[in-house]
């Protein structure tokens, strides 16, 4: 991680609701359950971008989304979007009935869940249906820019360079954004995107704290952190 300190965010959100009760709504007060979560969280409120690395389990997509529940809450920002790599776009996806934010719908609950755990189904609805909660297919966010949002981008490891490039671009004033992934998971046959950028950022010295989790973080279960264990050491 560089040492250079991140720039401090901007907040300019000029959202409003009227859901009944979301002023009164409380945040999660969101406590670390390891010293890794809570380098993640600190970062989180310093740095307008973060890229958080490790094995399924250790609370990176938790504490990603409970974050942004509560900047959401607390009116800090205008929007969440979700997004992420091999989401079924254009023809394949137009076969599925519904809207765009019904196909979209499965593939981001594990953001979505944690969310409606913090506001409740409604808050959640009402935000889905005014567009200030989005599932965004990555292959549909060029020529977009997002300002005042919190970006969550999930299994980044899976996310070409020239693919990387095109979504940091898109981040606009008054926004953060989160690069989720585990490297030594990639199913992509050239160079992953998300490597290249670690070492971008590196190389160029840019205030992007990285954060490392471990397999000595994973908190999901005992089962969990067997199987990956046993996962990692057949290379699988």
């Amino acid at each position: 991680m560089n040492n250079l300190e991140p720039p401090k965010k901007q907040t300019r959100s000029r959202r409003k609701t009227n859901y009944k009760g979301a002023a009164s709504k409380k945040t999660s007060g969101i406590t670390p359950r390891t010293e890794k979560q809570k380098q993640f969280l600190d970062h989180l409120k310093q740095s307008s971008q973060v890229f958080v690395l490790g094995p399924a389990g250790t609370g990176k997509t938790y504490v990603t989304a409970t974050y942004a529940a509560d900047q959401y809450t607390l009116k800090e920002i205008d929007k969440i979007v979700i997004t992420r790599p091999h989401v079924a776009v254009g023809k394949e996806l137009g076969y599925l009935p519904g809207t765009l934010e019904e196909k979209t719908y499965p593939w981001a609950l594990p953001v979505l869940d944690v969310l409606e755990k913090h506001w409740g189904k409604g808050v959640l609805d009402t935000a889905i249906k005014n567009g200030n909660v989005e599932m965004a297919p990555l292959a549909l966010m060029r020529g977009r820019s997002f300002d005042n949002t919190f970006i969550i981008v999930d299994e980044t490891q899976n996310i070409t360079t020239h693919e990387l490039k095109m979504l940091l671009t898109r981040v606009g004033e008054g926004s953060t954004i989160v690069l989720n992934g585990d490297v030594q998971q990639s199913d992509l046959k050239e160079a992953d995107g998300l490597s290249k950028v670690i070492h971008l950022a590196k190389k160029h010295m840019l205030p992007v704290p990285i954060v490392e989790f471990g397999v000595d973080d994973i908190v999901r279960s005992d089962i969990c952190a067997e199987w990956v264990k046993v996962f990692m050491k057949e290379k699988l």
